[in-house]
């Protein structure tokens, strides 16, 4: 069977356990790979399969996943059984299937491998686990021992069987499967098939399902890609850094999870970047509105997910940075595919954490391209960008502004003053980078962006909503708040198709408070602003958080401040609440909670 070339089925579609399903599902996975799609179903079903596929593919998932779904947690008997070439692959394996295995109660794997504490092994196995993977060598010597016991199994996995072969560890794995039941499944996989693997299959394997994937290699040569080694700075102030320095016209930033493009888009449009997700959540309207604010250059970084991203094809894209490394290289492949269009340079940037240096290896394997490390900026080389964009915008402001009349001006101050010149130009100097400074420090850079003109209104935004967090609330007098009311921001805005009806009716109806209890609103293309009664409840506060309001979570904040209202909410006029009031808040909150908790069960399990 030859890998397909029509859209692949969604996971739902492929006969997984619900439990499985949703660790996927928090796992970033959106769609499965080629080799998944065709290797799970007939997993499911039992039967035998060879498959053909490069590492880096997805494969581990292709046979852990649907093994997983077969494995009955209530035995505490080896079930399955997967034979690997080394101790590091043994490891992410059994990595692998403990993350995929998250929701199964009573659920225990042991990973076996040379050079590991032979009783700690024995007495996990005495304990019982229902999955092993391990190198050959050792599988052998628990076997002979009798301390592991095939009596239960019901799937053997041949994982990266020509490496073993070269290895020398074929002998092993032939005596390995001759100790196993008649009766029982396996998955044989590898990227190459010599005579030698053929062979086995042909004389263990019952009637196998054959699977050959073949991997996208060929990349764009207008694109340059470098990798980032995570270390002790946190990925966002790497990110940062890097955003202050790279000249890039318009970025995509690719991430795992749809939750991930909401936040990761909202951290940096509060640094002040013109940023957003995009992601398959958003319906098609809104994902066709996002790409095209790209276009248009209102927006200048998106971060999307790898479904959301396809078909993506927006010219002024020059960067692309995986932020989160993505499960196999065809996804990579397709990702750095969405800069270096119609001929352009384009530039990918590869994050790395070190346990996933063996998928680094793998996409340089199938690109046939050294992904050359990569150096974070240092403050001082923050300082000299922004020291040379700041004598840019002072030579464009020059070039393209009529200034007789501030000329005049400066004139005048200097005559007034007996100032000299480069003074005064020194104190305005001062004045425009006090915001983002030209003299560098740590917390700058992780907290001021790289200024370029012309920015948006919504960076803007972003800029003004950083200065309101570092100082204290405004009075009520300088923000027109009324008497006992408290203004809040909720992130809904023109942008979402919000009206105030709307926001009415999601808190009177979530909150409890009557509908002429609620304040001024005004709406913004990407928020709004809500008076409330002072003293919301905590509870309350948190639940209105999480409310949906056109396909938006309100994650309802104090406007101009980190810390919530108060925990005493009283009635609007002075009038405290008395406690049946607030009771029956409280049960409107509760019967909200179940209601949340049902969706999103039905979301999950849609």
């Amino acid at each position: 069977m030859s890998s397909k070339t029509l859209s692949p089925p969604s996971f739902q579609q492929l006969g997984l356990a619900p439990a499985i399903l949703k660790a996927v599902e928090e796992a970033g996975y959106e769609a499965p790979s080629p080799i998944q799609a065709e290797s799970i179903p007939p997993l499911v079903e039992g039967r035998d399969l060879v498959g053909q596929a490069q590492t880096g593919t997805g494969k581990t998932a292709a046979f852990s996943l649907p093994l997983l779904t077969r494995l009955d947690v209530s035995l505490k008997q080896p079930q399955v059984l997967v034979l690997a070439p080394t101790r590091e692959l043994a490891i992410q394996v059994a990595e692998a299937f403990q993350g995929y295995a998250r929701h199964l109660k009573d659920f225990h794997i042991l990973p076996i491998y040379g050079g590991q504490d032979m009783g700690t092994q024995l007495r996990h196995l005495k304990r019982g686990v229902q999955v092993v993977v391990g190198t050959p060598g050792r599988v052998m010597d628990h076997l002979r021992r009798k301390s592991l016991k095939l009596d239960n199994l019901i799937s053997l996995v041949l994982d990266e069987a020509d490496e073993m072969l070269k290895m020398g560890f074929i002998d092993d794995v032939e005596w390995i499967l001759e100790q196993a039941p008649e009766k029982r499944q396996i998955a044989l996989f590898s990227a190459t098939m010599p005579t030698v693997i053929r062979r086995i299959a042909q004389r263990h394997l019952h009637d196998p399902v054959e699977i050959k994937i073949k991997t996208r290699t060929t990349t764009v040569d207008t694109i340059t890609q470098h990798y980032w080694q995570v270390t002790g700075t946190h990925k966002l102030d790497a990110l940062t850094r890097i955003l202050e320095v790279e000249s890039f016209d318009a970025m995509i930033i690719f991430v795992r999870t749809k939750n991930s493009t909401v936040e990761l888009a909202e951290k940096l449009e509060a640094r002040g970047y013109s940023s957003g997700p995009l992601n398959g959540d958003m319906n098609q309207a809104l994902r066709e509105k996002t790409i095209e604010r790209l276009k248009k250059k209102s927006l200048d970084i998106v971060v999307a997910t790898d479904v959301a991203a396809r078909g993506i094809d927006v010219e002024r894209v020059s960067h692309v940075v995986n932020y989160d490394i993505p499960h196999d290289t065809e996804a990579y492949v397709h990702r750095i595919g969405r800069t270096g269009r119609a001929g352009r340079q384009g530039k990918a940037i590869l994050f790395v954490a070190p346990r996933e240096k063996r998928m680094l290896r793998a996409i340089e394997k199938a690109t046939r391209q050294v992904i050359e490390p990569m150096q974070l900026p240092t403050r001082e080389d923050v300082a000299n960008r922004r020291v040379a964009q700041f004598k840019e915008q002072i030579t464009e402001t020059i070039e393209s502004q009529e200034l007789d009349y501030f000329e005049q001006l400066i004139e005048q101050y200097q005559s007034e003053h007996n100032i000299g010149i480069s003074e005064i130009a020194a104190a305005l100097a001062y004045l425009v980078q006090r915001e983002r400074p030209l003299v560098v420090k740590e917390k700058d850079i992780s907290r001021q962006r790289d200024s370029r003109e012309p920015r948006s209104a919504r960076s803007r935004q972003g800029e003004a909503r950083e200065q309101r967090r570092d100082r204290p609330p405004a009075s009520r007098a300088s923000t027109g708040v009324a008497k006992g009311m408290i203004r809040y921001r909720i992130d809904v805005g023109r942008e979402h198709g919000v009206q105030p009806k709307n926001i009415v009716g999601a808190i009177a109806n979530e909150a409890g408070v009557d509908s002429q209890h609620i304040g001024h609103i005004k709406l913004h293309d990407t928020y709004s602003t809500v008076d409330l009664p002072e003293g919301m409840p905590k509870e309350i506060f948190t639940h209105l958080k999480k409310v949906w309001v056109c396909n938006q979570k309100l994650n309802i904040s104090v406007a101009g401040a980190d810390t919530p209202a108060p925990k005493k909410w009283s009635k609007p006029k002075g009038k405290s609440a008395d406690k049946k009031s607030k009771k029956k808040i409280r049960k409107v909150v509760n019967e909200k909670k179940r209601k949340s908790i049902s969706l999103n069960k039905k979301r999950s399990d849609s």
